[in-house]
C-alpha cells in the first residue's frame, strides 16, 4: 500500500519577480515531482518600475508557468517594516492552514529593507517548520549558499517565468535575464553541475 504524501511548498516574495529570481528553478523542480507550491507575495511591487495591474498580471503569469498556486500578503511596498505583526500572522496563518513542509525566503543580509523584513518574519512565523531555507537575490550581500538545488533541467522554466515579469526585466538591471544566467551557472560551478540554485538553510531536518 502506497503512504506516499504530497510535500506543500511555500515560497514567499516582497516583491513580483523576487520569488523566480531566488528560487523559480528550485520550485519548477517541486512542481515536476508532485509537490505542492505556493507562492505568497507580500507586495504588488507600486514602488518600482510598472503600474500594479501589469505587475499583478505578470505575477499571476509567472505563477502559472511554475505550475504554483499565488496568494498575496497585501502590504505596501517599500514599509513592510511597519507592518511586522500582521506580516508574521498573515505567513503563521498560511503555514497552518495549508500544512506547509517546506519553506523558502529571503536572506537576512539584504540592501532592501522589505527583503530584510520578509525574511525575518518569515523566520518567526516557520520556527515549527522542519525545512527553512534562504535564497539569493540581487540585493542580498554576504550570501554564502551551503546548499544548492541542480536546476539543470528546469532553468528554461525558470527563465521563462522570469520574462513573464515584462516591466521588470525591460526597466530593472535586477531582473535581467542574461546575469540570471550567469548566477546560475556559478551556483552550478560550485554545485559541480550546469545550473544550480543555492541556499543558506535556516534550519534542515534529514530524514535518515
Amino acid at each position: 500500500m502506497c503512504t506516499c504524501t504530497t510535500t506543500t511548498v511555500l515560497a514567499v516574495g516582497s516583491h513580483p519577480d523576487d520569488i523566480e529570481l531566488g528560487c523559480g528553478g528550485a520550485l519548477a523542480k517541486h512542481v515536476a515531482r508532485g509537490d505542492r507550491v505556493i507562492m505568497l507575495v507580500i507586495t504588488t511591487g507600486q514602488a518600482g518600475p510598472g503600474d500594479v495591474t501589469a505587475r499583478t498580471r505578470e505575477q499571476e503569469e509567472a505563477a502559472a508557468v511554475l505550475g504554483a498556486e499565488l496568494r498575496w500578503g497585501g502590504l505596501p511596498d517599500g514599509s513592510v517594516s511597519a507592518h511586522e505583526l500582521q506580516l508574521v500572522h498573515t505567513i503563521e496563518s498560511l503555514i497552518r492552514q495549508e500544512g506547509v513542509d517546506v519553506v523558502y525566503t529571503h536572506g537576512l543580509q539584504d540592501t532592501h529593507q522589505d527583503h530584510r523584513a520578509v525574511a525575518l518574519a518569515t523566520l518567526g512565523a516557520a520556527r515549527h517548520c522542519k525545512r527553512v531555507l534562504c535564497y539569493d537575490s540581487p540585493s542580498s550581500y554576504h550570501f554564502a549558499p551551503s546548499v544548492f538545488v541542480d536546476i539543470t533541467d528546469a532553468f528554461d522554466k525558470k527563465v521563462t517565468a522570469l520574462r513573464c515579469h515584462a516591466s521588470q526585466v525591460a526597466h530593472s538591471a535586477m531582473a535581467s535575464t542574461s546575469l540570471v544566467t550567469t548566477q546560475a551557472g556559478y551556483r552550478g560551478f560550485q554545485a559541480r553541475v550546469e545550473h544550480a540554485e543555492g541556499f543558506v538553510p535556516h534550519r534542515v531536518q534529514l530524514d535518515v
